[in-house]
């Protein structure tokens, strides 16, 4: 890889301890091939975890990527220190005319709330709008790829009973790019109290590439591949959903062990991560697929998006 981030950016020490490779900016520039642009919307309340997690899987490509963090402006921060957010995030207004060969929208967890509730849903319609001219591929995460699937194509979302939680196997459904390499099941992290509207989805616009008999859909591609949607967690390190299910209980929240996730389904027990490989191998495709589609000159995406 490279990556190219802010020197003192949190994550590169992280990062560096695992000998996985960041270069700075003076280096940067002189790299005789194009980077590709990528831009993050972090929607997830702890800011870096989320930027650990993300740059560890898209730091292992063979490109350089240079990475802007995009936080919403209508939202206040209670997770992440204004500090922080001001010295390595833009808001949208600041990369408005900027064009990007990809973009990394995360989930959040407020997937409950009706999408006209959320406190910032008119401007991320705004930013998912401009993604469709401005973006030559964007990948959406989770309660990102629903927010986005709604916002796009009105495919709704239905309430669990309870929260879908732990690892959950996937069946391959149809071929794809994204998925090339992949065995015929893999596992992906969820962890979430809603699933899609299946009978809402337009075969005409939207491909269904991978799903689970009992949960529906885990990876959808949209017709024109500008668009891909992942229901589930890729970028969980191994303990995120232990952490996770303490805080629940924190909080006084009856969240059930995460299914599928711990050896002999006991807290105390060893952790068994089954989406490692495929998690890597999802990311590379996607970075790869960005790599051969998009524009040398980034002004084109618009035109190629006007065509």
């Amino acid at each position: 890889m490279p990556i190219n981030v802010a020197e003192d950016f949190p994550a590169k020490f992280v990062l560096e301890k695992e000998d996985i490779f960041a270069i700075d900016h003076d280096r940067a520039i002189h790299q005789d091939i194009r980077p590709l642009k990528i831009a993050i919307l972090n929607l997830m309340p702890n800011k870096i975890d989320s930027e650990i997690q993300l740059l560890r899987l898209i730091s292992q490509s063979p490109l350089q990527i240079d990475i802007d963090f995009i936080r919403i402006s209508s939202h206040e921060y209670k997770n992440t220190s204004i500090t922080h957010l001001n010295k390595f995030y833009q808001t949208f207004g600041e990369i408005r005319e900027n064009t990007y060969d990809g973009l990394i929208i995360t989930g959040a967890p407020i997937e409950k709330l009706p999408f006209e509730e959320v406190n910032y849903w008119e401007e991320l319609k705004e930013i998912l709008n401009w993604s469709q001219t401005n973006v030559t591929s964007t990948l959406h995460i989770c309660w990102g790829a629903q927010a986005a699937l709604y916002h796009h194509y009105g495919v709704g979302k239905t309430l669990y009973p309870r929260k879908l939680f732990g690892i959950y196997a996937n069946k391959l459904v149809d071929e794809h790019r994204l998925t090339r390499g992949f065995d015929d099941l893999f596992y992906t992290p969820q962890s979430r109290y809603t699933g899609l509207a299946e009978g809402q989805i337009d075969p005409e616009k939207l491909r269904i590439v991978a799903r689970n008999p009992e949960i529906g859909a885990t990876i959808l591609v949209s017709a024109d591949e500008r668009n891909v949607f992942v229901l589930g967690h890729f970028e969980y390190d191994t303990e995120t959903l232990k952490k996770e299910y303490l805080r629940d209980h924190e909080r006084g929240l009856d969240t059930d062990i995460p299914e599928n996730y711990f050896h002999y389904n006991h807290l105390e027990d060893e952790i068994i991560n089954r989406w490692r490989s495929h998690a890597h191998l999802f990311y590379h495709n996607w970075l790869n697929d960005v790599y051969q589609i998009t524009p040398y000159r980034l002004a084109d995406i618009r035109r190629k998006s006007a065509s």
